[in-house]
This record gives structure tokens, sequence and C-alpha cells, in this order.
């Protein structure tokens, strides 16, 4: 299925159709049944999004922020594992891109994806163009008390987070985002900082 799938997207060129059929495209596979496969999902994801938001040079068109959104909202998963990670990893300030992920995280992607994007934050090195993310999931905590079960971080993923801001403390020493991204963290979860 995986080649004959990333054939056809090719073949339709959807890496590179106009923004507003993308939105189209993305209704219509949210219409599919049954469900897209998880690999296909990320294929999707790849083809669909991958060259545009890796392009970004300046914030992404209301059509561009629909499909995203359309798509996440069915396929967060395999949506965060393809393009987030890579947005995530990709060298340089990448100030839209980062900008775009913070978006997605407080206004679309589910709990569970939340978590995840924070979970792949925490597997790269930190870096100055990742502290708005964080920032941008500990936002999604304290949105609206009480917090639900699922937005509560759980504990080996909060010790986690913890444990990376400890360790790279001497590196942001004069960032002005970490050291809110510390006070959000001690006013979030005071009661399980010790």
């Amino acid at each position: 299925c995986c080649p004959q799938l990333e054939g056809l997207c090719s073949f339709l060129q959807l890496s590179t159709c106009p923004e507003h059929l993308l939105v189209c495209f993305c209704s219509w596979l949210l219409a599919l049944t049954p469900d897209l496969s998880y690999t296909s999902a990320a294929i999707l994801a790849e083809q669909l999004f991958l060259r545009r938001v890796l392009s970004l040079t300046q914030p992404p068109s209301r059509h561009l922020m629909a499909a995203l959104a359309s798509f996440c909202s069915k396929y967060s998963q395999p949506f965060c594992r393809v393009l987030v990670a890579a947005v995530l990893q990709e060298p340089g300030e990448g100030a839209e891109q980062t900008k775009l992920v913070c978006e997605l995280v407080e206004e679309c992607l589910e709990p569970d994806s939340v978590r995840l994007v924070l979970s792949q934050v925490l597997e790269v090195p930190l870096s100055e163009k990742l502290l708005p993310v964080v920032q941008a999931v500990l936002g999604r905590q304290v949105r609206g008390p009480p917090l639900s079960p699922q937005e509560v971080l759980p504990p080996e993923l909060f010790d986690l987070l913890v444990l990376t801001l400890c360790r790279q403390a001497p590196a942001f020493a004069a960032s002005l985002n970490y050291t809110k991204l510390v006070t959000a963290v001690l006013t979030t979860y005071q009661s399980q900082v010790s």
C-alpha cells in the first residue's frame, strides 16, 4: 500500500496543489470510511504538508491552516510523528514553523497529541526555538480549570521536562523565554515541584 500511495500522491502532485484544493482534499479524507491506517495517514501528512510547512517564510495562509486543522482533527498522531518531528529537528530558527506548531498545540491537537509533541521536544536538544513549543504545551495545562485528566501531564513526562530544564539551565542563563518557561512550570505544577 505504501509505495502505491506515495506514487499516487506524486502523480496527483499533492505536495504542490493549490491550498484551497488542499482544504477540499482534507475534507474528503475525513469523510472516508473506514478511516485511513496510521501508515497511510503519515504518508499523506508528509505528502500534503511537509514541504509546505518547512518552506514557510511568513504565516501560513488561512487555507493551509484550515487544511492542517482539518487533518489534525482526525489524524493527529501520525501528523505529529511526521510533520512536528521534522519541524523540531529542522536546523535554524524556523520562526514560522515554530509559531505554527505552537498554534496547532494551542488550538487543534488533542491532549494525547499535545503530550506527544512535548515528548518529541524533549527527545532533541533544547534550543531557544523550542522553548515556545513547551510554553504552548504548558499553556494547555492552565487554560481551563479544572484540568481534565487528559490534560494533565503524566508524572514521567513531567519529571523528564523538569530534568531537561534543570540540565539545560546553564545554556539558557540569559534567556527570557527560558525564564518564562520555568516560571510557568513552577506556577502550573507548584504542588509537584519540591
